[in-house]
């Protein structure tokens, strides 16, 4: 199976560009609603994906040995690249597999997709890939469905 088939395009995916505030990527965050989101560079490479962890982290300081928090002008200079960890949510090529896509999902609630330059190009989500295999062990259940749309 092709998984460009399940991949939500760049164009319909919320991300946030590595060099936004915090502030601004807290801002985006909140209007979307999610617990994470991609992070690219502003030449469209994917550099990782940022979560409601990361942001409540980066809310704290350590200065002198001693955890403090940051005032919301701080973060204003803090940047999202500053605040994630690049490995969390490692992308896949286009060509990937479907179990291989699964394997990474297991983690994380959607999977980056970039092309064979590192571009990102969109995500495919844990959802999609759950519906896949669980149709996979049920076909009867995917054509009962589809019955009831036509």
């Amino acid at each position: 199976m092709n998984i460009a088939y399940f991949l939500l395009p760049k164009s319909r995916t919320a991300y946030l560009y590595d060099d936004y505030t915090v502030r601004q990527g807290l801002e985006k965050m909140r209007y979307h609603g999610y617990a994470a989101i991609p992070v690219i560079s502003r030449d469209g490479k994917y550099v990782g994906t940022v979560s409601e962890g990361d942001f409540l982290w980066s809310l704290l300081s350590e200065e002198g040995g001693r955890h403090a928090t940051r005032s919301l002008k701080d973060l204003e200079k803090l940047r999202v690249r500053d605040i994630f960890c690049e490995d969390n949510a490692p992308p896949v090529g286009i060509t990937v597999s479907m179990e291989e896509l699964l394997t990474s999902a297991m983690n994380q609630n959607f999977v980056p997709v970039v092309d064979d330059l590192e571009n990102f190009i969109g995500i495919i989500t844990r959802k999609d890939i759950i519906r896949y295999f669980a149709e996979q062990k049920n076909p009867a259940a995917v054509t009962q469905r589809m019955r009831k749309i036509v």
